[in-house]
């Protein structure tokens, strides 16, 4: 029997909701490039329906992710507001200071830390870790920090994780993320707070947007949220209490677009609800 979650665009569901909370990469881009459809999915879902957040576990704050989407020619008019892992890690970070941080994380991430004041040092010195990432995603293998996230997780060091993912699609090659080293801290016995997709915080914070930037309708507003990552984006909407739909297909974390019973059987695995399943997002 043909599963009827299998959709070909956007345009097949968008009359059931009045905002949208997408993911970024891996959805919208791939970290080089817009992926095809996407722009204009989003652009026809705003003028039909209503607003569109863009939700990403990027490990910044928000206002620095518009001139990264500017630069891949994503139309200002595809969005109206964006929420970021980084917005509700500063918060997790909060709770810690005035206590030193040991940093694990490439410099990239420096803007996470603007206008906070944070003192870094080594491990030996520090009251708690913040994780934006690996040191580099692409050469270094998660395990290399084995050695070290031991020894923290003995001397009892909290974590912060910026970035709950484990990895992401830049451009074709697959990067590690903070969320690969928090998931071996926790096996160390180690404990970790995350501020981004799928815990409470970072929807929180969505659906605040959301009621800033509805202009249709009053009342509570049906949400559906996109993207391609089962353990963040689908997890983290059916925890949530919003509809789900899985984008798979090239650019994502689903490169090459496995069939459709390998997607039904992953996702009944793992326990996960989805409304709506698409190869790629397109109208």
């Amino acid at each position: 029997m043909a599963d009827d979650r299998f959709i070909d665009g956007l345009s097949g569901i968008a009359a059931h909701y009045d905002a949208l909370v997408c993911d970024a990469w891996g959805v919208i881009h791939n970290g080089k490039a817009l992926l095809p459809g996407a722009a204009d999915a989003m652009q026809r879902f705003r003028a039909a329906r209503g607003p569109l957040i863009i939700l990403t576990n990027a490990p910044k704050p928000s206002n620095v992710i518009p001139p990264q989407l500017d630069r891949l020619k994503l139309p200002r008019d595809a969005w109206d507001a964006i929420v970021t892992s980084g917005d509700s890690t500063r918060a997790e970070i909060e709770r810690f200071l005035p206590a030193p941080a040991w940093r694990i994380g490439p410099p990239f991430d420096d803007p996470l830390f603007e206008g906070m004041d944070i003192e870094f040092a080594a491990m030996e010195e520090a009251g708690f870790i913040v994780c934006t990432g690996l040191n580099d995603g692409f050469t270094e293998e998660p395990e290399i920090y084995n050695g070290v996230l031991r020894e923290a997780a003995a001397r009892g060091l909290p974590m912060v994780c910026a970035n709950p993912d484990i990895q992401v699609n830049w451009g074709g090659r697959l990067m590690w993320c903070a969320g690969a080293l928090a998931r071996i801290y926790e096996g160390f016995g180690g404990t970790v707070a995350y501020g981004g997709k799928p815990y409470p915080a970072i929807y929180r914070l969505a659906r605040a947007a959301i009621d800033m930037a509805r202009w249709r309708e009053a009342g509570p507003p049906r949400i559906l949220a996109i993207g391609d990552g089962l353990h963040t984006d689908i997890l983290g909407a059916n925890n949530a209490d919003i509809d789900a739909l899985l984008v798979t297909g090239a650019g994502g974390l689903h490169e090459g677009a496995p069939n459709r019973q390998s997607i039904v059987d992953k996702l009944d695995s793992e326990g996960l609800r989805v409304t709506a399943i698409m190869e790629g997002l397109k109208w």
